[in-house]
């Protein structure tokens, strides 16, 4: 039986199936990918079942062809504007004086104990900082002495029927749900670099529906959210300022389009296609900018009233990591950095060794987390297997102790 990983990027404008193998003494290995369109989402949230399990199932049947396995099972991944993402804090009493496991287990789950509405559940649970006495900021408190230990943790939450229909459209194509990732963590996974989570970094994942926002500094996720506006946005905005079907307008974006006029040239001339078999038209690329750039600043201003939000916006030394499909729009990169006022650069899934040139951009950066997340899990459990074992081995020696003295 082959150990594989398997991520499912369900977004609104693709589905993205990708297969890795795990060897004995290495990561993941992506052995196969299936790419199929998808017209069942809206803002990242489903409007249409038969759609996107037909989109789920074209996905996976060919990331089965390519890599000759029988996908069963995955990592989801789940975007959208319900998502909302807080911060909260608990504290709890250190039983024997020295922090253990279960110590930090009973302050997560006092700092996890709030109330939120019935229609909400809660998808991730990230601790972002500890508190023992006095001693703040630590990361690792197992072992420590002390008689009070606090944690801060960030909590995740989405609509419950938006995430339950998002699982019955993959387990009616076939595709049980191992668990659900937040997609712009699942893009952090497969962009960032350790020394950027580090310093402070926002990624900013602009995708076909929405952009999603991850605040990272100190290594731990300090801010999620997500704006309603995305790729296809700046799509219908071509397609009704030069009057042409949506298809043409995606080309003309993805081929000619340009986030500022600062990167054209001002003899460049492109051809529109007209709507109703009329003929096609020239226009000045120049057009496609002041169309798009407006949309454009109009994303990169709302996130970065996010990063205000986060209240580390002034900590992000690192800057910004663009990932997401519209990212690759000639000039994103200088359009972001007049707004933020900051350095920009774009995220490609360099975390996951190995990928085809063919995924090495950054529409694939969630496929690519999706992997990375889910080998994280299986090896956390594992690990968690043992110390379970070796906590029972210890406890049965403590009572032989007792037992014979």
């Amino acid at each position: 039986m082959k150990n594989l990983r398997v991520g499912l990027d369900v977004g609104t404008s693709k589905v993205c199936a990708l297969v890795a193998e795990v060897s004995l003494d290495g990561g993941p290995a992506p052995v196969g990918y299936g790419i199929a369109p998808c017209t069942g989402l809206r803002k990242g949230v489903v409007v249409n079942i038969e759609a996107t399990v037909e989109a789920i199932r074209a996905a996976v049947a060919e990331a089965e062809k390519t890599a000759g396995v029988k996908i069963g099972a995955a990592v989801v991944g789940i975007a959208g504007a319900h998502i909302d993402g807080f911060n909260s804090h608990g504290i709890v009493a250190v039983r024997g004086g020295e922090v253990g496991a279960r110590d930090v287990d009973r302050v997560i789950e006092a700092a996890r104990a709030i109330a939120i509405p019935l229609d909400r559940q809660i998808i991730h649970i990230l601790p972002q900082r500890f508190t023992v006495d006095d001693q703040a900021d630590v990361r690792d408190p197992i072992g420590m002495a002390g008689v009070r230990i606090e944690a801060h943790i960030h909590v995740v939450t989405s609509a419950q029927t938006y995430a339950q229909n998002l699982m019955k459209c993959c387990e009616r194509a076939g595709v049980a749900v191992q668990q659900l990732l937040l997609e712009p963590l699942a893009a952090a996974m497969a962009t960032l670099f350790p020394d950027e989570r580090e310093l402070g970094v926002a990624l900013v994942d602009i995708g076909g529906g929405a952009t999603g926002v991850v605040v990272m500094a100190g290594g731990a996720v300090m801010h999620t959210a997500v704006v309603p506006l995305g790729g296809n946005h700046l799509t219908g905005d071509l397609a009704a300022g030069l009057r042409t079907p949506m298809a043409e307008a995606e080309r003309l974006k993805i081929a000619y389009g340009v986030a500022t006029n600062l990167v054209v040239k001002s003899d460049e001339i492109v051809r529109v296609p007209g709507i109703g078999g009329r003929e096609p038209r020239p226009i000045a690329r120049r057009l496609l900018g002041e169309i798009l750039e407006p949309r454009m600043e109009e994303i990169f201003v709302l996130v970065q009233r996010q990063l205000i939000r986060s209240g580390v916006a002034d900590k992000l030394a690192s800057g910004l990591v663009l990932a997401g499909g519209s990212s690759l729009l000639e000039g994103a990169q200088e359009l972001a950095e007049r707004v933020f006022n900051a350095p920009v650069r774009r995220g490609l899934p360099v975390n996951l060794k190995g990928l085809p040139e063919e995924l090495m951009k950054p529409m694939y950066a969630t496929a690519a987390g999706l992997i990375l997340y889910a080998d994280a899990q299986k090896a956390a459990a594992n690990g968690a297997g043992h110390r379970r074992r070796w906590e029972k081995i210890r406890s049965r020696v403590s009572e032989w102790v007792r037992d014979f003295f």
